[in-house]
């Protein structure tokens, strides 16, 4: 079972998880797919082929395009933006030609983002409020700016990770260890960071 609020429109067809909230002024497409647990705040608008893993958090403002894929607790700010056509024209019908961006496991898109179709953003990658992403991004990796360019990593809890000139780092917020290799951070012992 789901809430929906009053003015949001579910189109028959779609496919909703238990405990997903649905707020003010949404529209929901025939085609999508929602995970349980999710929280989709007001006018979100969720299109055909989408699919929303679970515990994903879909703030005020956001479209949601068909071949976007985002994993379990992805967070997608205020009014950031996806596309899924990479040279649209109004008069040039490109619908054959979606990309496929994917969000992994954990990944936070901050307000007024930009996603350009057709990249991965790796798990728990952290994408700096009004980024514009342009490539893949690794996981982990903290992002920022117009092209969008790597400044650090970032650790499951969503905190900058300092490494050491051995290469370790610990969490401040949940004291997980991470070790850097092959130039990027690995976890070597976890924390239930719901609880943190």
């Amino acid at each position: 079972m789901y809430f929906a609020h009053d003015s949001a429109v579910i189109d028959s067809g779609a496919q909703i998880g238990n405990g997903t909230k649905i707020w003010h002024f949404c529209h929901i497409m025939p085609g999508a797919v929602i995970g349980n647990n999710c929280s989709l705040g007001q006018n979100v608008f969720v299109a055909n082929g989408v699919k929303l893993g679970n515990k994903v958090k879909v703030q005020n403002n956001v479209s949601i395009y068909e071949g976007v894929i985002c994993e379990d607790d992805v967070f997608l700010g205020p009014s950031m933006v996806f596309t899924n056509v990479i040279n649209p024209r109004s008069a040039v019908n490109r619908k054959t030609e979606y990309l496929p961006t994917i969000v992994k496991k954990g990944a936070t898109i901050g307000a007024n983002a930009t996603i350009v179709c057709g990249v991965t953003i790796g798990e728990y990658a952290f994408i700096g409020a009004g980024a514009v992403v342009t490539k893949d991004v690794p996981s982990f990796a903290l992002v920022v700016g117009n092209p969008a360019r790597q400044i650090g990593w970032m650790s499951r809890h969503g905190e900058r990770l300092h490494f050491d000139d051995s290469g370790q780092a610990t969490c401040p917020g949940s004291g997980e260890q991470y070790v850097l290799k092959e130039g990027r951070p690995e976890l070597v012992t976890t924390v239930d960071i719901s609880e943190k």
